[in-house]
């Protein structure tokens, strides 16, 4: 017999699967059985990472390119998956950030980061869910962030598009989840990626996060593989709403 979190069967889509946490939420999707749509604006059609870590684990994959700062280009993405069969869970990992003080912040740097964060993902989730609403049967998984629940240092369009997730998927779980579709999120703590270099990089930053941090340690990508796949599952199936910290305590402190 199968288990709770088996995904034998399934069809998740993973935005942002390229590198850093979305080529973790695919491998870690992947090993619990789907198979993987990955989503990137760079993803090579053929022998990436995420597809050799995908079909290792036995899976199939598929490789979409889509700019999730084109609000057209991201309609077509919608389309296409839709187009390809039932997708049973849709993982909403791509992102930006820019780090400007909010003085110097300009427009364009702040609708840049919203429309990537904020808009692709409703309009995303909007196309896909519907076809979830209607088939009764669906998971959505958003990347929100501890900035979801704190403000942040130079980064306003950030800050202000990853409080955006949350409510957003909210919203969603309020008008979906008597549909059977969930909608959640995962936010990471501190994770060891691109994103994070500049903190890194900058020691008094890097001393100032981690002594904040009980675990001890900065995030690495794969930390996030269970909650993406407890999220993806019928584990959750009574789970709608949340937005989960995956952080190392970070919150609790």
């Amino acid at each position: 017999m199968s288990g709770p979190f088996d995904l034998s069967g399934r069809v998740a889509v993973v935005t942002g699967a390229r590198r850093g946490i979305g080529l973790a939420m695919a491998e870690a999707l992947a090993v619990a059985g789907a198979d993987i749509i990955g989503v990137s604006a760079r993803l090579e059609a053929t022998g990436s990472e995420v597809e050799r870590r995908v079909r290792a684990a036995g899976r199939r994959f598929t490789a979409l390119r889509a700019d999730l700062a084109d609000r057209a280009a991201v309609r077509r993405l919608a389309e296409t998956v839709n187009e390809w069969g039932p997708i049973d869970v849709l993982v909403n990992n791509g992102g930006t950030i820019a780090r400007t003080p909010a003085a110097e912040h300009p427009d364009e740097m702040w609708d840049h980061v919203i429309e990537v964060n904020l808009s692709s993902q409703f309009v995303l989730s909007r196309e896909v869910g519907r076809t979830m609403v209607e088939r009764g049967r669906g998971k959505i998984i958003f990347t929100a962030s501890l900035l979801s629940f704190q403000g942040g240092i130079t980064v306003p369009g950030y800050a202000a598009s990853k409080s955006g997730v949350a409510g957003l998927t909210k919203a969603l779980a309020n008008e979906w989840a008597s549909h059977g579709v969930n909608v959640n999120a995962i936010a990471p703590g501190y994770i060891a990626t691109d994103n994070t270099r500049a903190l890194r990089e900058d020691p008094d930053r890097d001393q100032a996060i981690l002594a904040r941090i009980p675990a001890g340690r900065w995030g690495r990508a794969e930390d996030l593989g269970g909650a993406t796949v407890f999220l993806a599952s019928a584990a959750s199936d009574y789970v709608n709403g949340v937005v989960l910290p995956v952080d190392g305590g970070w919150l609790g402190r």
